[in-house]
């Protein structure tokens, strides 16, 4: 037995010391008909060209890619250090659907992965997809909203999101190629192309080279969309226009923050709406606000490819109604302001942008403009600060921004019925660590916040009020509001409150350059000290590794079930719009 198991793991040894190769696309990645990829090999050892063998399906690689690659001789980190050989071979496509073993050896290293490429069906299901991305949508910030907008009575909701009836439900798995942690920009990017792919990379594979934009490529929706179809793209979103998840759609780069380029990107495939905030990135650099490096400008560029431009929402009216079938909006120079603060305390940065257009009226303006085109549209719509709002653990501007996003969800809805040939998905990109655990009792008179909590028995039910029946409480400062926490954050002081002064900044630097708890919460009556669980280098709270729940309805969506992979939701995507049929 023993001669046995030292067999065993001689032989479990050297095969791992074979396989120091590594191959771009990876293990298990699926690959859309004709669908144009980059290959990439990355070896740990310097060799010749002529040491390197790569045979796909058995054939010499280059009967199937056709063509072949460059060598690189000696591939360097930033430090200028040698990492190995390389050899890439850009924009290649394969167009027979099957299962293709990719062997690649040099010398003692050796690689063998698997890819499936498949085709769509030949006739489409769909005219028009409608995407919906609540970024950092979690099952508790959809019950908050639910009670907070709908309310409560004896256990049962007073009423419905317009999420809770989309008829088709997965469960959908987020985690990155480099860590079962994840963000926004490598979990969009899956849905847009169907690769996985490592934190903070959009629409590539993230290699070695310590340049963030020279990554091996795979096709975005929109990209594979231009060059099959004739239909209209529309992209829309609370954030930045170049933040994560809008330009998933869009963009190639394994450094999300490379927004500049992102915009040049957008400008490229050019969607015939793009709405959104980011304007700082859109001006050359010698424009007051600008937060480019060059002299591009951008908007003039949108302009003179033929987009009516909006700066607010009244522009947005009017642009909406020049019939060019494109329009560029951007209603902030970053990210927009949430709904609470738009629309209820006047907080944030809205007396600098007064009159911001919402989520659903931007969504209405996109389905209105789009669907012109008799060949149907793509339109991706995020509710973004549902996010950015839940890592502050400012819980009812999340809240509130989720209320909005459900109303942009109802706006779809509303579509469809005149538009059944339309299909919508509405989910995540990832979650948070957030929860609901009862209600908070402001009547109460006592020293400690943490005794006005009420669980079990003692919740009750909170009183939001709707009185003016627009689907938000007309007040998120009432006497018995919801208790929603998360699991994880820097040091802080809770203050059992909504941060009705403005956007909660829970940790601040010391000198130490570590973050420590606020202290301009530290005097607000009843507020507790918390103390963190993450290192004392994260100021707000992180991603869940959860996983996401995806709704939809509309032709197509019987094939969204069970458990999925962000990657898997492209396939039903594309197959719904029968982008490549089988040859």
């Amino acid at each position: 037995m023993r001669a046995i198991l030292f067999a065993l793991a001689a032989t479990t040894s050297l095969a791992g010391a074979a396989s120091a190769a590594t191959v771009l696309p990876l293990d298990r990645a699926t690959i859309l008909s004709g669908s144009p990829f980059d290959f990439k090999i990355e070896l740990k050892s310097v060799v010749k060209p002529e040491d390197v063998k790569i045979t796909i399906n058995g054939q010499d690689y280059t009967a199937v890619l056709g063509g072949k690659a460059d060598f690189v001789a000696e591939e360097k980190d930033k430090d200028d250090k040698v990492l190995g050989s390389a050899l890439i071979l850009r924009h290649v496509t394969i167009d027979k659907a099957g299962s293709y073993k990719v062997e690649v050896s040099a010398g003692e290293e050796k690689k063998a992965v698997t890819w499936t490429v498949y085709a769509t069906p030949a006739t489409p299901k769909v005219k028009n997809v409608i995407f919906l991305l609540g970024d950092g949508l979690s099952v508790a910030h959809r019950t908050a909203a639910r009670i907070m907008s709908k309310g409560m009575t004896e256990g049962k909701a007073n009423g419905r999101l317009a999420i809770d009836d989309l008829d088709h439900l997965a469960f959908v798995g987020t985690s990155a190629t480099n860590s079962i942690a994840t963000d926004s920009a490598n979990t969009m990017s899956a849905y847009m192309t169907g690769h996985k792919t490592a934190i903070n990379a959009l629409g590539v594979y993230a290699d070695r080279t310590p340049s963030s934009l020279d990554d091996p490529k795979v096709e975005t929706i929109a990209e594979a969309l231009r060059r099959t179809t004739k239909k209209s793209i529309g992209i829309i979103s609370t954030a930045e226009i170049e933040d994560a998840t809008p330009a998933a759609v869009v963009a190639h780069t394994r450094r999300r923050a490379d927004k500049a380029e992102i915009v040049g990107m957008l400008f490229d495939v050019k969607p015939d709406v793009v709405l959104g905030g980011g304007s700082a990135y859109f001006l050359g650099k010698d424009v007051p606000g600008s937060k480019r490096k060059d002299d591009k400008d951008y908007i003039k560029l949108f302009q003179d490819a033929g987009y009516a431009l909006a700066t607010d929402k009244d522009e947005l009216a009017k642009a909406a109604g020049t019939n060019t079938g494109k329009i560029l909006g951007l209603f902030h120079t970053g990210n927009m302001d949430v709904a609470l603060d738009r629309l209820q305390l006047k907080k944030g940065t809205v007396s600098k942008f007064p009159n911001q257009p919402g989520l659903v009226e931007m969504t209405k303006t996109a389905l209105d403009s789009l669907s012109k085109n008799p060949e149907g549209f793509f339109l991706m719509v995020e509710g973004a600060s549902i996010d950015k709002m839940s890592h502050p653990l400012d819980w009812e501007r999340a809240v509130f921004d989720t209320i909005e996003f459900d109303k942009a969800v109802a706006a779809a809805v509303e579509f469809q019925k005149a538009h059944p040939d339309t299909l919508i998905v509405a989910t995540g990109d990832h979650t948070h660590g957030v929860s609901l655990i009862g209600t908070i009792d402001d009547t109460k008179d006592v020293t400690e916040g943490r005794q006005r909590v009420g669980t079990y028995e003692q919740a009750g039910f909170p009183n939001y009020e709707d009185k003016d029946g627009d689907g938000y409480p007309d007040s998120v400062a009432v006497s018995k509001h919801l208790a929603i926490f998360a699991n994880n954050g820097p040091d802080h002081y809770e203050t059992f409150k909504p941060k009705l002064d403005g956007p909660f900044e829970p940790a601040v630097k010391n000198d130490k350059g570590e973050y420590v708890a606020n202290p301009a919460y530290k005097d607000v009556p009843g507020a507790v000290f918390v103390e963190g669980n993450l290192p004392r280098d994260q100021d707000t709270g992180v991603h869940a590794v959860d996983d996401v729940v995806l709704q939809s309805t509309g032709p197509g969506a019987e094939e969204f079930k069970g458990y999925m992979e962000e990657s898997d939701i492209y396939r039903v995507l594309v197959d719904a719009l029968a982008i490549a049929p089988a040859k």
